[in-house]
């Protein structure tokens, strides 16, 4: 195991724990989706310098560490809101209303999966199957899962929980 010659981004603290999950993994090229999920996970998203410090760290190829980035749906290059909406996509929540949420969701609030409101207040992601398909559509919002719903029920919902911020 052999220390990384690259040096963080920054001197923000929280780049320890990232350091300190690719040392575990002594800094091998294969435990780059962990060190990914390390920055992510401290930092909320993964932007140019993370990669180019994890690709530095792991003695790997900036286009490879990109690549893995942009690959899985989990990692996300763009700063997340302050709320987020994940609606499911899976054939059950498809079947049973989710093309409608969204459309509720892109019309209300002017967003598509993958994107942020320009306020940085909320996010929208999708997920293939969240493993509640018996409340079909299922939307998990900030971790608390809503099921059954309808695009008026997730308006409802959502104006609820955003105008709790506003207060």
């Amino acid at each position: 195991m052999t220390a990384p010659h690259a040096a963080p981004p920054g001197t923000d603290k929280r780049w320890k724990i990232v350091e300190a999950a690719m040392r575990r993994h002594g800094y091998r090229r294969d435990a780059l989706i962990e060190a990914l999920h390390s920055v992510q996970e401290t930092f909320g998203y993964l932007d140019d310098d993370s990669l180019r410090f994890v690709a530095s760290a792991l003695r790997l190829p900036l286009s490879a560490v990109y690549g893995v980035a942009t690959f899985y749906h989990f990692f996300t290059l763009k700063p997340p809101g302050r709320h987020t909406c994940v609606v499911c996509t899976g054939t059950a929540c498809h079947i049973k209303g989710a093309p409608e949420l969204l459309a509720l969701l892109e019309r209300e609030y002017g967003l598509k999966p993958g994107e942020t409101t320009p306020g940085g207040e909320l996010s929208l992601l999708t997920a293939r199957c969240v493993g509640s398909c018996g409340l079909a559509p299922v939307v998990v919002f900030d971790r608390e899962l809503a099921g059954k719903l309808s695009a008026e029920d997730l308006r409802r919902w959502l104006e609820r929980r955003l105008a709790h911020d506003a207060r």
